[in-house]
């Protein structure tokens, strides 16, 4: 008999060093906002209910509560020890941040809760991603939107990832089998507000053949996929 699969793929102790460190948050989290601001709707400046979903260690949410001018964050992980990790940023964020240990396929919030929800490389470690998905689209309010930064499975079956980190390997998608499990959950997605950037650390290379003059190839199979996703009205 075959073991139940996990919710979640706990990361590695490498792992767990690299999302606290101040790669994580200057060239992850800030890169991954400045790319996904100019694809949202020019028209809305504020969100007042924040979800991010698979929060960590919490560096974000200083800059979605200066982004969005939120009033209040909710941040989910399925680490249970969440509060020692997250409990520190969340105190010191200038909004009002509320910790829940919970998973992305079965989350604990009423229907239409949120005006924007952050899933910002969590969704490669979930899964059963089409429930989660659907829990996105659940919780969101009508014309809310979904900020959707990941890597894809170019990136995580590469070596590199694979020797640091650890993964559900046989559920990575390509960027194009995001965007259509985006468009089948219900989301509206346009072309216009997917965004795929070839970052140097996306690469397995981490950038050393750029920085040694070699060219960025031109037809090459996306490693990374940020899309602004919004729930009909």
């Amino acid at each position: 008999m075959n073991a139940p699969l996990l919710p979640f793929i706990e990361e590695t102790r490498f792992g767990n060093w690299f999302i606290n460190s101040y790669i994580w948050k200057k060239h992850v989290i800030a890169r991954a906002l400045s790319l996904l601001r100019p694809l949202m709707p020019a028209n809305v400046e504020r969100y007042p209910r924040i979800l991010d979903v698979g929060c960590g260690f919490g560096h974000s949410f200083a800059q979605l509560s200066e982004h969005f001018k939120s009033e209040l964050i909710v941040a989910t992980d399925a680490e249970p020890d969440l509060l020692s990790r997250a409990g520190r940023a969340a105190a010191d964020c200038t909004c009002k941040v509320e910790l829940h240990h919970a998973y992305a396929e079965s989350m604990p919030f009423a229907d239409a809760s949120f005006d924007l929800i952050f899933c910002h490389q969590t969704f490669h470690h979930i899964v059963d991603q089409q429930a989660a998905m659907a829990e996105f689209f659940r919780v969101l309010k009508p014309g809310g939107v979904l900020l959707f930064a990941e890597s894809t499975k170019r990136y995580i079956h590469s070596w590199v990832i694979r020797f640091f980190f650890r993964h559900p390997m046989e559920v990575q998608k390509t960027a194009e089998e995001y965007v259509a499990m985006i468009r089948a959950a219900g989301f509206e997605l346009s072309p216009e507000r997917i965004n795929l950037p070839y970052l140097w650390w996306s690469r397995e290379d981490l950038g050393l053949m750029e920085t040694l003059g070699f060219p960025v190839p031109q037809q090459r199979e996306e490693t990374l996929v940020n899309a602004v996703c919004m729930k009909p009205q």
